[in-house]
């Protein structure tokens, strides 16, 4: 079994490469993803969700700076700030829950504004 900080950093990679299919391999068929007032459920919500941010809030290439990063077993907790060609984030804050190698939960908060 892989650890938290295992799987976090195939997310991290892929994330940053845009590539949503490779994405998807790290979540659970029952995921669920909160960003704001959303939700999304599933694969299917899953890969909205990483549509809304790699086709609009963080495109391949943008920067994107890990502050910290805790594991606390099947928890990880990460501060980030990050800047796209449209978006500066100032500040980001993501949650995950990891069960049987895969996210089964993600929250994400963050503080940005439109450039």
């Amino acid at each position: 079994m892989a650890t938290a900080n295992e799987i976090f950093e195939h997310h991290l990679s892929v994330f940053g490469a845009g590539d949503i299919d490779e994405i998807l391999v790290d979540y659970a068929e029952e995921t669920i993803m909160i960003y704001g007032d959303q939700v999304w459920r599933g694969l299917d919500g899953a890969r909205e969700f990483f549509h809304l941010w790699i086709d609009e809030l963080l495109p391949a290439g943008s920067r994107f700076d890990l502050i910290d990063r805790h594991a606390v077993d099947d928890w990880l907790y990460i501060t980030w700030t990050a800047e796209s060609e449209k978006y500066k984030f100032d500040y980001g804050t993501d949650t995950f829950l990891i069960r049987d190698d895969k996210i089964l939960r993600q929250t994400v908060a963050s503080l940005h504004h439109r450039k």
